[in-house]
């Protein structure tokens, strides 16, 4: 949710399923302060990202095969960010672009 809180930050929140059931989930403020929902999302992602990658080694360590995995999201213009593209002013939103272009694509 954007700029929910009363220092207008925004919250992201998660579930990761595997099979029928939550593997793992969360809910929490996000650390800086966004200038529009899209950007939100981008952070929310970005933020969500590395938790899914170990929880994905995690699981194969143990002896289960992963496929590929799958974001649900609710904004579209994060959603075309994300796979199209597109530098931003700030550099901590570009850091975290690119670390969530270069996952979608590998």
């Amino acid at each position: 949710s954007f700029a929910v809180h009363p220092d207008m930050k925004s919250h992201t929140g998660a579930v990761m399923s595997m099979g029928k059931g939550a593997v793992l989930s969360t809910s929490r403020k996000q650390k800086l302060n966004t200038t529009s929902s899209t950007v939100a999302k981008l952070v929310a992602v970005s933020d969500m990202m590395p938790m899914i990658m170990w929880t994905r080694l995690f699981l194969k360590e143990h002896g289960y095969e992963m496929g590929k995995s799958t974001i649900y999201q609710d904004k579209r213009s994060a959603m075309l960010l994300e796979r199209n593209g597109r530098k931003s002013s700030t550099r901590h939103v570009n850091i975290r672009f690119f670390f969530v272009t270069d996952k979608i694509k590998n």
